[in-house]
C-alpha cells in the first residue's frame, strides 16, 4: 500500500495512511514519516491496533525514549512500564481512579496547554499516543502550531522574544490547578530547567515559540511580569486558526512534534468512562539553553 497524506488544517496536522505500525518499518517509511512530521507537525495514523511491544518498536525508529513520564505516581503504583506515559484514568488494578487519586490530580494539568517534557533539560522530540480505549464524548486532544504562531507575531515582539530563556517545571503547571502535594524528593527531581523561548527546527530552519504551562518565569524578569507576558503569548498561540482538534477513534495512533507544537486534552467523564491511552516519547538531540549551575 502506498503512503498517502491528507492535510487536516491549513497550518497543522495530516492523516497518514499506508503505514502498518505492527510490522518493522523500512528506512523509506521512517523517512516519509519524518518528512511529513517536519511539514505537518501532527500525524494521525488510523486503525493501528497494536501491542505495547509494537508501539515501543515503532517509537524507537525516531530516537531514544523518555522514561519516568508518569508524574505524581511512584514506580510501585504504575500500571505500565516506566517507558510509557500512562495517559489513562485507570489505577494499577485497571479500575477507574477515584476523584482524590494523586495520579489523577496531577494528570488534570494535561488539560492545560503544554509541550511534553519541556521540564527536562533535554526536552521531547516526538510524542506517540495510542488510543486503546477512547471516550465517545469529550477527551479530544487539541494541537497548536507554534511555527504559525511565531510567524504571526509582529516584528517588535519577535525581536523581544528572540533571546529570552524561561524556566520550566512540573511544579509550576500543577501549581496552577492547586496541586502542591509533592514529596521532598519529588521537588528535587522537579527542579526548574531552562529553555529558550524561540527554537529553530533543525531540518526546516523554521522558528517556533517554545511555550508550555510548565513555564514559571522568564530569566531576568520579575515573575509577575514574566507570567503576564507568557499568558499573552499562549493566548496568541492558541487562537483557533492555529489549532487542530483531534476527535479520537479507537486505535488511532497520533504523533506530534513537541519542538513545534503545544497540546492539551479536553475534559471528559473520567470518573465513569474508561479512557486508556498510552504514550511513548522520544528525546530531542540536546538542551535548548545552558542550565543554571547546581
Amino acid at each position: 500500500m502506498s503512503i498517502e497524506l491528507h492535510p487536516l488544517t491549513p497550518h497543522i496536522g495530516a492523516r497518514m495512511t499506508g503505514i502498518d505500525v505492527r510490522r518493522p518499518l523500512t528506512s523509506a517509511e521512517v523517512g516519509a514519516i519524518e518528512a511529513a512530521m517536519d511539514k505537518y507537525a501532527v500525524l494521525v495514523l488510523p486503525g493501528q491496533d497494536i501491542t505495547d511491544e509494537q508501539q515501543l518498536a515503532f517509537s524507537r525508529n525516531f530516537g531514544p525514549l523518555e522514561e519516568g513520564a508518569n508524574s505524581g505516581a511512584r514506580d510501585s503504583e504504575l500500571r505500565l512500564p516506566v517507558v510509557f506515559a500512562d495517559v489513562s484514568n485507570l489505577d494499577k488494578q485497571g479500575h477507574i481512579a477515584p476523584r482524590d487519586n494523586k495520579k489523577r490530580m496531577a494528570a488534570l494539568a494535561n488539560r492545560l496547554w503544554h509541550s511534553d517534557a519541556s521540564f527536562r533539560a533535554v526536552p521531547a522530540r516526538y510524542s506517540i499516543l495510542s488510543g486503546r480505549v477512547v471516550a465517545v464524548e469529550g477527551g479530544n486532544t487539541e494541537f497548536a502550531d507554534m511555527r504559525a504562531a511565531y510567524d504571526a507575531l509582529d516584528e517588535r515582539t519577535k525581536s523581544e522574544v528572540e533571546d529570552l530563556v524561561c524556566e520550566h517545571s512540573l511544579i509550576y503547571s500543577r501549581g496552577q490547578l492547586g496541586f502542591t502535594e509533592f514529596l521532598p524528593d519529588e521537588r528535587v527531581a522537579m527542579k526548574p530547567v531552562r529553555q529558550r523561548l524561540v527554537r529553530k527546527h533543525p531540518v526546516t530552519g523554521r522558528k517556533s515559540l517554545f511555550l508550555a504551562s510548565h513555564i514559571g518565569t522568564i530569566v531576568g524578569w520579575p515573575r509577575p511580569e514574566a507570567m503576564a507576558f507568557i499568558r499573552d503569548l499562549i493566548e496568541h498561540a492558541t487562537q483557533r486558526e492555529f489549532v487542530y482538534a483531534h476527535r479520537w477513534t479507537q486505535f488511532d495512533l497520533v504523533i506530534w512534534d513537541n519542538r513545534t507544537t503545544m497540546h492539551r486534552v479536553r475534559r471528559f467523564d473520567d470518573l465513569h468512562v474508561v479512557r486508556d491511552m498510552r504514550r511513548t516519547t522520544t528525546r530531542s538531540d540536546g538542551p535548548t539553553a545552558e542550565q543554571e549551575a547546581a
